[in-house]
């Protein structure tokens, strides 16, 4: 592992400290009282503390500094004496330990009273202090000039992504995303708790991988001896347990979808799903109003929030628009009774880029994510679904067309779905089918299997119920205001980690050599490179050994390409 300066210095001041016999790393608990927010909150001259968090800045001055700790709740400011924590005429843990050994980013415990400076600032006069933790890597601390701008820090959205633990010490205010991320789970959790439903868990591991049409994750058990597909949706054992006499069921569950990654998707999400019985979905729409107007004001304190350019108002009641409404009104095509092949052809009317797999469903949907959905900026209820769009969903009791089907539309973007769920299990079947055959027909949207078991348990009767979905991943980006979905996981998706692979002066040479010709034959390479055999074996295996080159076999000859 080649290291900095910095990790050399601060490796070199671990063995210091070893050799005064300080432990960096003691086992020993260490009693905390309290935190640098209840120090300010409850503040008391002369009370004593004991306290305990990072280094994150000093400014040393002879035989007195000051510092700032930071805990999880904050920064406190410390006073150090050299005299007051070493009486006697030992002052090795202030001069040596303190002034020499300990950089920023180290875990310190101290001990000592409460005191107002000179300048009003809350502080503890330090008594004594412990090192519990010494860091090996300098943090990437934001500096601030002479005119008081601050340069630097750590910004690069991969890094941050990537190590989000240093994203949290460095950029505390990210902490606050997270902050409000559990307070809407804790709100969602109460309001539905406070109705008397039922907090259940199923299965992430499924035999069928079904509930959404979504491209899986698989595995294989091995003593089963069977494949298994990671949840795309928990919808089917949701529904189950009505079957099974539960009124209402609700889960917050992590999906895997197999599919592509943007600002709004990650291929591990968090659904909330609930399903209550004998609801449907026009009580569903006034049931979310509620649900999101309390998450909203339980997060941030009201129903207005910002998102981007946009003010969003969560307060109830929502409008409501059927989607055949909504396609008329912003394209002028009346989607009621046409067929597959007249959708298609006003599809591809509109600019829209349609395929021949694409059935009705999918080319409504295309039609209106197109041309309809940017236009919903305030929370909408968009209502009524074609049939082909919603197989799991109760036809509508108006028109056999459509479906008893919301989804919930803001600034553009769906963030709830709902029905008046099916429970007629031959319409249910032949829905099922009918998804199978657009599958094999090339629409990697519609389902691909049939849950025979899900059909069992609905041919044991399932009471009239509604079912609501929400991303609680996309929910928390309009609550905190932030346009992508990674600033809002603690841990996104990335791809691997780029390897700093050192390379020797002949490696170094031979590259250069590859990457002006980019693509030539073996024999060019090495006469030009005219390298010993030994060496030119060396620098070639570096090469190919790291992936930075491959050795291509055409026709006629052995070619050296970059990789």
């Amino acid at each position: 592992m080649q290291l900095s300066e910095q990790e050399i210095i601060r490796r070199e001041k671990l063995d210091a400290l070893r050799k005064l016999g300080i432990n960096p790393y003691p086992a020993n608990l260490f009693p905390v009282t309290h935190t640098s927010k209840q120090v300010k909150n409850d503040f008391a001259e002369g009370k004593k503390v004991v306290i305990a968090g990072r280094l994150m800045s000093f400014r040393i001055q002879g035989k007195a500094s000051f510092a700032e700790l930071q805990d999880s709740e904050g920064r406190i400011q410390v006073y150090i004496n050299r005299d007051e924590i070493c009486p006697d005429e030992d002052k090795t843990l202030y001069n040596e330990v303190f002034k020499k050994l300990l950089d920023l980013g180290d875990f310190i415990g101290v001990e000592g009273e409460l005191f107002t400076t000179k300048v009003g600032e809350k502080s503890v006069r330090v008594n004594n202090f412990t090192v519990l933790s010494k860091t090996l890597r300098p943090l990437p601390l934001p500096k601030t000039d002479a005119e008081g701008n601050v340069h630097d820090g750590f910004t690069d959205e991969e890094l941050r992504y990537r190590m989000r633990y240093v994203d949290l010490v460095v950029n505390p205010q990210v902490k606050e995303v997270f902050v409000k991320r559990t307070k809407l789970f804790n709100a969602m959790r109460n309001f539905f708790n406070e109705k008397g439903y039922f907090e259940v868990e199923t299965p992430i591991l499924q035999p069928i991988a079904g509930g959404a049409a979504a491209r899986p994750f698989v595995t294989h058990h091995n003593s089963l001896d069977m494949p298994l597909y990671m949840r795309i949706a928990n919808e089917l054992y949701l529904k189950r347990l009505i079957v099974g006499g539960f009124d209402g069921v609700y889960e917050f569950s992590k999906n895997f979808r197999n599919e592509g990654m943007d600002r709004t998707h990650n291929p591990e999400f968090t659904a909330m799903e609930i399903y209550v019985a004998y609801k449907d979905y026009n009580w569903m729409m006034e049931f979310t109003e509620s649900l999101l107007e309390h998450c909203a004001i339980s997060v941030n304190g009201t129903t207005e929030t910002t998102f981007g350019k946009h003010k969003v108002d969560f307060k109830a009641p929502y409008a409501r628009v059927t989607m055949t409404d909504a396609i008329k009104q912003y394209t002028g095509f009346d989607i009621t009774g046409k067929t597959e092949e007249e959708l298609f052809e006003a599809a591809k009317g509109m600019g829209i880029d349609v395929n021949d797999t694409m059935g009705k469903g999918k080319l409504i949907d295309e039609i209106f994510g197109e041309k309809c959905e940017g236009n919903f900026i305030q929370p909408t209820f968009i209502t009524d679904y074609p049939k082909e769009m919603s197989p799991l969903c109760k036809e509508h009791r108006d028109n056999p067309e459509l479906t008893e089907r919301f989804e919930l539309m803001v600034c553009g973007k769906e963030i709830a779905n709902a029905y008046s769920e099916l429970n007629d299990p031959i319409d249910q079947r032949e829905r099922f089918e009918a998804q199978l055959k657009l599958s094999e027909r090339g629409d990697d949207e519609a389902g691909q299997f049939i849950d025979f078991d899900f059909l069992r348990a609905l041919e044991y009767g399932m009471p009239p119920t509604s079912g609501l979905g929400i991303g609680m991943d996309r929910l928390i980006m309009f609550l905190t205001n932030n346009q992508s979905i990674q600033e809002v996981l603690f841990f996104p998706q990335m791809r691997p980690e780029k390897k700093q692979i050192q390379l020797d002066d002949d490696a170094k040479e031979l590259l250069e050599i590859i990457k002006r010709y980019d693509r030539a034959s073996l024999v060019q390479i090495k006469e030009t490179a005219n390298m010993s055999n030994k060496k030119w074996d060396k620098a070639l295996k570096t090469l190919t050994g790291n992936g930075i080159v491959k050795v291509v076999k055409t026709d006629d000859s052995l070619e050296i390409h970059m990789a």
